[in-house]
């Protein structure tokens, strides 16, 4: 059992913390509202789960998910991050967060911006390709034909290694995409790799069914 911290818990936190109750962890969830706010999330999900501010999300989890606006990335906990694995399932999007020049200009990716806040954690991108609601509808056990995978990056082996297993127990397999740089370029908004494989091809995206992608198809979109 791995206690999960959440430092946002909106559409990808929330269907993240559901995923991990399912699978056995604990969850700490947070936001920037505060914890009375999340009250509702943690009856629903039960003796699993309970809220905290973002500094005890961050010292209680084994493994943090920081899933907020790339524009408050400065706001995440330094400190009680230290050591830790941190996944970021973050995109930048302009027209939200504002601009930043060095994403603008591609010198550098919206997770090296988290990992360079957070010197020392090991930081690996995830759930940042895909809709929470699909997220939320296409976990299927170990070996089941119809599973699907997710994206990774990172810059550490052993930080990867940890999110495998952790995806691995909420339902999905992993391609390993390379590093936060290279590797995360490949499906951020704007790829083949971003968001689309996941649902059926006819209608409104925001409504349609998960569609299973298997790590096959997932490898042949990242290149």
């Amino acid at each position: 059992m791995t206690t999960v911290g959440l430092i946002g818990s909106g559409n990808i936190g929330g269907t993240v913390a559901r995923l991990a109750v399912a699978a056995g962890h604990d969850v700490v969830l947070s936001n920037s509202r505060g914890p009375e706010t999340l009250q509702e999330l943690v009856d629903e999900l039960g003796p699993g789960a309970r809220a905290g501010t973002p500094d005890e999300a961050a010292r209680s989890g084994d493994l943090v998910v920081v899933t907020i606006p790339l524009k408050a990335y400065r706001s995440v906990p330094v400190e009680p991050l230290a050591g830790k694995v941190v996944i970021d399932t973050n995109n930048y999007y302009p027209e939200r967060d504002g601009h930043f020049a060095e994403l603008d200009d591609d010198s550098t990716t919206s997770s090296e911006l988290l990992q360079r806040h957070l010197p020392a954690s090991r930081v690996v991108k995830a759930f940042n390709n895909i809709y929470f609601a699909h997220l939320r509808s296409l976990p299927r056990p170990t070996g089941a034909a119809d599973r699907s995978a997710l994206a990774i990056a990172g810059d550490d082996v052993a930080a990867k290694a940890t999110v495998v297993e952790f995806l691995d127990t909420i339902g999905y397999d992993t391609v390993d995409a390379g590093s936060l740089g290279d590797g995360g370029r490949r499906f951020q908004p704007g790829t083949a790799a971003y968001g689309g494989m996941y649902a059926a091809k006819d209608g409104n995206f925001w409504e349609l069914p998960g569609l299973p992608f298997d790590a096959a198809a997932l490898r042949a979109l990242l290149g």
